[in-house]
């Protein structure tokens, strides 16, 4: 029988041990993880020296600077993070029914959903269901899809991610949004009797970074037009950033429709981005049941996706 068999595992580990684990590695310290919770150091390292001797293996690298989590570490903090969200979204499901539905939801969001599909929704909400609690964390697929990966996130609402990204997630298509560029109103380019890619090029622009796909799919549309990227570039995913630098400077900002047109000020100049569509729509763990908040949540999330696709005219993908 392997070594590391579930009977072995279930016969060593304890909890308290796996959220000491956890926050060590959140926190980069055996000291500011064991104040965290609350726990004295010496009593947080006597325990993790425990947990290590348990399974015969070295879970952290310890150097004056703090712990890194060793390979072994890292397999161990990830199913602890996970297990302890299972924990929690039982927790949460024993008070629902208890009380009434209530419970905490834990979103990801990325541009595309942060003006039209996520406020709507968390206003319906919060009109619906008062009690459930929500905490929203914006941010690029590659920061938000490790925390939903570890259970950090119950859903990231967005752009889709491409293929490679998706393994072990769930993806549902909402529906489709186009990538307009933009400028504010009154912009020296709104007077141009035509417009081309061409055109653009040279101007200062105010894009996603490069590690997104949205980023990806404008710079391929410009290679389409046998063009090079632009060059002078701000990178920002920030609503509220970009808003303010097109209002104040004569800068253009490709970025989702639905983003764009929601935002007072703005127009879109009559130029496309041939490729650069974007699938809108729901991530979540592929082996992580959803809380009944989050499902709740999520039935909300359909309801005004449908909304969205009817005011676009769009079947459902």
């Amino acid at each position: 029988m392997p070594k590391f068999h579930d009977n072995f595992l279930l016969g060593r580990l304890k909890l308290r041990q796996l959220r000491l684990l956890t926050a060590i590695a959140d926190e980069g310290t055996v000291l500011k993880g064991s104040q965290a919770l609350n726990i004295a150091q010496p009593a947080a390292t006597k325990s993790i020296k425990e947990l290590e001797d348990a399974l015969g293996v070295q879970l952290f690298d310890r150097s004056s600077r703090g712990v890194t989590p060793t390979d072994f570490g890292k397999v161990m903090i990830k199913h602890a993070k996970l297990i302890l969200t299972q924990l929690r979204h039982a927790g949460e499901e024993l008070q629902s029914l208890d009380e009434g539905l209530s419970g905490r939801v834990h979103v990801g969001t990325l541009l595309a959903a942060s003006t039209a599909l996520l406020p709507r929704a968390l206003a319906r909400l919060r009109e619906q269901r008062p009690g459930i609690a929500v905490t929203v964390a914006e941010g690029t697929n590659d920061r938000l899809m490790p925390s939903l990966r570890t259970g950090d996130l119950d859903v990231v609402l967005g752009r889709l991610p491409e293929y490679r990204e998706r393994e072990g997630l769930k993806q549902d298509v909402l529906y489709l949004d186009t990538v307009s560029i933009m400028v504010r109103e009154g912009h020296p380019l709104t007077q141009r009797a035509s417009l081309t890619l061409a055109d653009l090029v040279d101007q200062a622009w105010v894009m996603p970074p490069p590690q997104t796909s949205l980023r990806r799919q404008i710079d391929v549309a410009f290679r389409h037009e046998g063009l090079e990227p632009p060059h002078d570039v701000i990178e920002s995913v920030s609503i509220l950033t970009n808003h303010g630098l097109l209002m104040n400077t004569d800068m253009i900002a490709a970025m989702p429709h639905l983003v764009g047109a929601g935002q007072a000020g703005l127009a879109i100049l009559p130029v496309s981005l041939e490729g650069a569509s974007s699938r809108i729509g729901a991530t979540t763990h592929a082996h992580v049941e959803l809380s009944a908040a989050a499902r709740y949540f999520m039935d909300i999330i359909h309801e005004v996706a449908g909304e969205i696709r009817d005011e676009l005219g769009q079947a459902r993908p």
